[in-house]
């Protein structure tokens, strides 16, 4: 298919210093990307959605790029073998936005190739949980994609994943059961487990995962030394909108008063990370943010905790005293109305 990128756009900013990786402007294309410049007209009403933020350049010139989507497992490995070179892989569940363009273009700078799965995984998902109302669009996901320019896309249905049920399983270990774990006790097992049959499927040389699911980059970091798989995992900053919210698919949920809302929880983060800063130790450090979400409207909270970031361990109070700075990770998951959502934010504590 061909997918279509805008060239030259403007991008919104904010503040780095107050929010880490900020929504960045867009690069240039790779010189790996297969694609090409077009001056022609798209047809009217097909010009590909824009990120949040953007707006369409005063040129017409396109920038035109031909993907392959593979619906099967076969499919799949007859676009892996056109390629040459060194391949990286983008795991989403669709839904696409600014964060997710944020690894492909990181996966574009680091490979030849970049390759990009979408599947809504029923297996990290439980029973009660959104996985028949999660967003599903792939023909706007594959239009997004065009903006950054991929060589395949996975997108199988889940009966191509998983035409039994499985039977071998993979067990995630002690960290799986803390934070998410304790609210979602199934959900690690069935992220390992398609993150581990798709990594088997495309054999890419890196994958790419956003520093926003914290612990599941630190889950498939362990999973892949343990199991000696050949592959390098990369983390990618969080993409935030100017705001402060961290951008996730779950966000398209949140009506307009809620996002505001939901806008506490980096606003907790950032005071947390600034009371560190100035000396605080751990337990104030959690204090401050915790009596900052204790009085912020329309936010339930399921957990704040500041661990360590390879552990997910909680940093007692006599634990920030050595080494004279330590680097923790200061996590919080809440309810704005009825969505869950989750941030994070590194922080280092003084002694």
């Amino acid at each position: 298919m061909a997918c279509f990128r805008w060239g030259g756009v403007d991008r919104r900013t904010a503040d780095p210093t107050a929010f880490g990786n900020a929504v960045e402007p867009r690069q240039p294309p790779s010189p790996h990307s297969g694609c090409r410049v077009s001056t022609g007209r798209m047809p009217a009403g097909e010009s590909p959605p824009l990120p949040p933020g953007e707006t369409a350049p005063s040129s017409p010139g396109r920038l035109v790029c031909v993907t392959e989507v593979a619906r099967t497992k076969a499919e799949l490995a007859t676009a892996l073998a056109s390629l040459e070179g060194t391949s990286a892989l983008v795991m989403t569940m669709g839904a696409l936005h600014g964060g997710h363009l944020a690894l492909v273009r990181a996966a574009r700078e680091a490979a030849d190739n970049v390759v990009v799965s979408i599947f809504v995984n029923p297996l990290q998902f439980g029973p009660d949980e959104d996985y028949e109302a999660y967003p599903r669009d792939l023909a706007a996901d594959l239009a997004l994609l065009g903006t950054v320019g991929v060589e395949a896309v996975y997108a199988p249905e889940a009966a191509e994943v998983y035409p039994r049920e499985p039977i071998v399983r993979i067990d995630p270990g002690p960290v799986a059961a803390l934070l998410e774990g304790k609210t979602r006790p199934t959900h690690f097992a069935g992220v390992l487990q398609v993150v581990h049959k798709v990594l088997n499927l495309v054999r890419p040389d890196m994958a790419f995962f956003g520093q926003k699911d914290a612990q599941q980059l630190a889950l498939v970091r362990t999973m892949v030394a343990d199991l000696d798989m050949p592959v390098e995992i990369r983390a990618v900053p969080i993409e935030r909108d100017v705001d402060g919210l961290a951008l996730s698919s779950r966000n398209s949920y949140l009506s307009a008063t809620q996002r505001i809302e939901a806008l506490a929880l980096s606003q907790a983060l950032v005071l947390g990370k600034d009371a560190a800063a100035h000396g605080l130790p751990a337990d104030g450090v959690r204090e401050v943010a915790l009596r900052y979400l204790a009085e912020a409207p329309g936010v339930r909270l399921d957990y704040l905790a500041l661990v360590d970031p390879q552990t997910f361990q909680e940093i007692g109070p006599d634990e920030g005293a050595a080494p004279a700075v330590r680097l923790a990770l200061l996590a919080v998951a809440a309810w704005v109305g009825p969505t869950r959502l989750i941030d994070n934010m590194e922080i280092e504590l003084h002694g």
